[in-house]
């Protein structure tokens, strides 16, 4: 559900300890209101899209109408599709490949060039697959979604293929040496699906298979072998989950030495899972513990990030949440039961594990210590033990892995800031060395910003750190427009990042941006993701109010300049603020959201998030939803911000009825509120930049409406 790690700059240190609180009660109003709207439900249905267009057509002749919108939106635009875009590296079978959108390739492109024309100021691109011509081939609105390929590099892929950004998609064979689609190969019809190669003439296939092959959640539970030159229904059944899944996915990992194992991930729910290999036999369930994800192998070490405390069976030590641990391919595949982990990483009070990628013969790991980002390679010794050496990232930025290559030691590290340009370094993991290979002109004026750390008390007494972008000269009377963002879910971590779009359209024009770090989310490791689950939620939202409280507290902005934004979970987070503090923001934009938490289940994708949540068959859990479900606690009798409510018809993972129905009973309650919803995009802001543009320019609009006109 969004949001992929993005690493940060240093913060003021505070005590986990605090991080569990204590137990939150609520005493709102927890009736449920009748439904009325459930026919907005109907994705495509022809009433429920005459209430779109109509709502769309009346929002935006008020935004886009604005006399600030046309260059909002010009500027956007020039920034999304400006050449001088870092061109984000993926190495494939021994060049790098990389794909591109600009206003010559609105659905973009996929391109390679070798290593050595990469590092010049002016590569030599080749296109590999022009989406727009295939999309105008095949009649379609193709939105590709990227590359599942076989190892170890002859260049056999399966490019995903989406109908206007779904996640559903369309798969088919193509072969990156001789730069065409296989004929007569392999091609999966449209379905939310998962793939893996078991050999190049054999693919592992979770999909809809028919009729009670998908879980509750809409993802495939069943796992088929498929040889070339089968057709789909001559797929034999390898694996089988069950309805209350949320998915079942194949996958194979390898590493540089040759090792390599086919596995098959059951999600029992969001968060725990079941793992098993595959073999030619069948399956061996691997007795790792439910809250834990494989990162890969190195060396014949499978590396597995542990998300809970672990004793594994006949063993007297426990290995803490938060720990990346390594297991003996061949020890596990002779035993899969009585395992024998060694330590990788263990977190500290302050430094906690965020990702990890495998280069030849090394293992690059990403941290957060203090919330400052932080890049190790680690190297398994003769003595089973994995010494590390740091790598030389600069102070106060984020970090993250871009790429790495098996078949080499070399890889790409992303470092950025929230005035810092991102920069691509090119590393050598046997080395440890970096170099620059590729930095983001600047892209708007930073002489007269800082940054500051801060942090505000939250209800229950846990210090919450922010982020605080501001102008040097700014006065201390409130009167800032400020712009807050935060995410509070499922262990994302969320860190400074270049913007130039918020910089542009923002903060040079005067604006103040905050990032708060709440509970829910992955900065300090799984427990302070834990604090905030189903019940505890609350945590959370008290965090959030707590950080604006803060604002006001130290004057740099007062509830008529104060706006919040967020999506997708953070939508939710949006809507509950909304509802709960309405008092406190002048502006809300509330993009791809959940809101209507009594039903979010039987909506599009969201069983799958029940892990996160709770649900409604459970008494206390639903009195909750009903407390914070931004849908079920709207009042006729509250005066409300004017909402900014963004969706998209083609997000087949929230899905746009939580936006149309909230919008529809502010409109039954006679409340203000703006409403866009475009088609394309899928869980994202437009399928091509010139909607991207579009999109962003409509909000800052909007904020400067609400905030500094």
């Amino acid at each position: 559900m969004q949001l992929r790690s993005r690493k940060t700059a240093i913060l003021t240190a505070f005590a986990i300890a605090t991080t569990f609180g204590s137990v939150h009660t609520y005493a709102q109003n927890t009736n449920e209101q009748p439904d009325k709207y459930q026919w907005l439900e109907d994705v495509s249905g022809e009433k429920a899209m005459a209430w779109v267009n109509e709502e769309n057509a009346r929002s935006a002749k008020v935004l886009q109408g604005d006399p600030h919108f046309a260059a909002l939106a010009e500027t956007a635009l020039k920034i999304l599709e400006s050449p001088t875009r870092l061109p984000t590296p993926d190495f494939h079978v021994g060049e790098i490949y990389n794909t591109w959108q600009d206003a010559e390739h609105v659905r973009g492109i996929l391109r390679k060039t070798s290593l050595d024309s990469y590092l010049t100021s002016q590569p030599d691109w080749h296109t590999v697959i022009d989406y727009d011509a295939l999309a105008a081939k095949d009649n379609q609105k193709w939105v590709q979604k990227g590359l599942t390929c076989l190892y170890p590099g002859n260049g056999l892929c399966l490019v995903s293929l989406s109908d206007g950004g779904e996640d559903a998609d369309t798969l088919r064979e193509f072969d990156l040496k001789t730069g065409d689609f296989v004929k007569n190969g392999f091609v999966l019809p449209k379905s939310k699906q998962d793939v893996t190669w078991v050999d190049k003439d054999t693919l592992l296939v979770a999909r809809n298979w028919g009729d009670g092959t998908m879980t509750q959640s809409g993802y495939p539970f069943v796992v088929k072998f498929w040889k070339r030159g089968q057709s789909l229904d001559q797929a034999k059944e390898v694996y089988r989950g069950t309805p209350t899944d949320v998915q079942v996915a194949p996958f194979t990992i390898n590493d540089g030495q040759g090792h390599s194992a086919v596995v098959i991930d059951r999600g029992v729910n969001f968060f725990e899972r079941e793992i098993s290999f595959y073999t030619s036999g069948g399956t061996k369930k691997i007795s790792v513990p439910g809250k834990c994800q494989l990162h890969g192998m190195l060396d014949g070490q499978l590396l597995v990030e542990l998300n809970e405390d672990w004793k594994p069976n006949g063993l007297s030590t426990t290995f803490p949440q938060g720990s990346l641990i390594a297991l003996d391919l061949e020890a596990v595949k002779k035993d899969p039961v009585h395992l024998k982990p060694t330590v990788v990483f263990t977190p500290t009070s302050q430094e906690f594990f965020q990702d990890s990628a495998t280069t030849k013969n090394h293992l690059l790991i990403t941290t957060l210590d203090h919330v400052q980002g932080r890049a190790y390679v680690y190297t398994r010794d003769a003595n089973n033990t994995w010494p590390r050496k740091k790598l030389d990232i600069p102070d106060n930025l984020s970090v993250e892995i871009a790429s790495a290559n098996t078949s080499d030691d070399k890889f790409f590290v992303q470092t950025t800031g929230f005035l810092t340009p991102s920069s691509l370094l090119l590393g050598d993991a046997a080395s440890t060395t970096l170099k620059f290979a590729k930095t983001l002109p600047a892209q708007f004026d930073t002489s007269n910003l800082i940054v500051e750390q801060l942090e505000a008390t939250s209800k229950d007494g846990t210090k919450v750190p922010y982020f605080l972008v501001r102008h040097k000269d700014i006065k201390y009377d409130g009167s800032n427009p400020t712009v807050m963002n935060a995410y509070g879910g499922f262990q994302v971590s969320m860190t400074p990042l270049y913007n130039p779009i918020l910089g542009k359209l923002w903060l040079e024009r005067g604006g103040t941006f905050v990032l708060a770090n709440i509970r829910g989310g992955g900065e300090f490791g799984p427990a302070w993701h834990e604090a905030g689950l189903k019940t505890h939620r609350e945590r959370i939202y008290e965090d959030f109010t707590a950080v604006g409280q803060d604002l006001f507290t130290r004057k740099i902005t007062s509830p008529r300049r104060l706006g919040i934004v967020g999506g997708s979970n953070g939508g939710l987070l949006m809507g509950v603020e909304f509802t709960q503090h309405p008092e406190m923001w002048n502006a809300v934009v509330i993009q791809v959201p959940l809101l209507d938490m009594l039903r979010y289940e039987q909506i599009a994708a969201g069983a799958s998030w029940v892990g996160e949540y709770g649900t409604v068959t459970i008494s206390e859990e639903r009195k909750f939803l009903a407390y914070i479900s931004p849908y079920n606690q709207l009042n006729p009798n509250t005066n409300y911000p004017e909402p900014l409510i963004f969706t998209t018809t083609k997000d087949d993972r929230v899905g746009p009825v939580h936006a149309r129905k909230f919008a529809a009973r502010l409109e039954e309650f006679h409340k203000p509120f703006f409403y866009d919803e475009i088609i394309e995009g899928g869980h994202a802001p437009g399928a091509n930049l010139k909607e991207q543009a579009n999109t962003r320019a409509e909000q800052y609009t909007y904020f400067t409406r609400k905030l500094m006109d």
